[in-house]
């Protein structure tokens, strides 16, 4: 297992919806930031969390906020956009989500 940890932004409000076994799964994007050669440069993750035992925290999570997540890093997929391009996914399952001292 590869663990890896985030600090970023939440690029969207959590979503949460249920496997047809009715298990439950919230996602959101979030971005980190880093600077490279002088530039900035924004990664986007796909993030997961399994189950309720990260709902206490989920409900004040919002589009913007500031957290930091502990996880399973997923093998990275490469698609196409719709301009032609190659980009990258970048997934991981959430084991644990802290609020992020550096936020607002």
């Amino acid at each position: 297992m590869n663990n890896i940890t985030l600090a970023g932004r939440l690029g969207t409000d959590p979503e949460v919806r249920f496997t047809p076994s009715g298990q439950k799964v919230t996602s959101f994007s979030m971005a980190t930031n880093s600077r490279k050669g002088g530039k900035d440069e924004t990664t986007w993750w796909r993030i997961t969390v399994w189950g309720e035992r990260l709902d206490k925290m989920i409900q004040y999570l919002k589009k913007g906020s500031a957290i930091i997540v502990v996880g399973e890093l997923h093998k990275p997929e490469i698609y196409t956009d719709r301009n032609g391009n190659s980009q990258v996914s970048m997934e991981v399952t959430a084991e644990i989500l802290k609020f992020s001292p550096f936020g607002k």
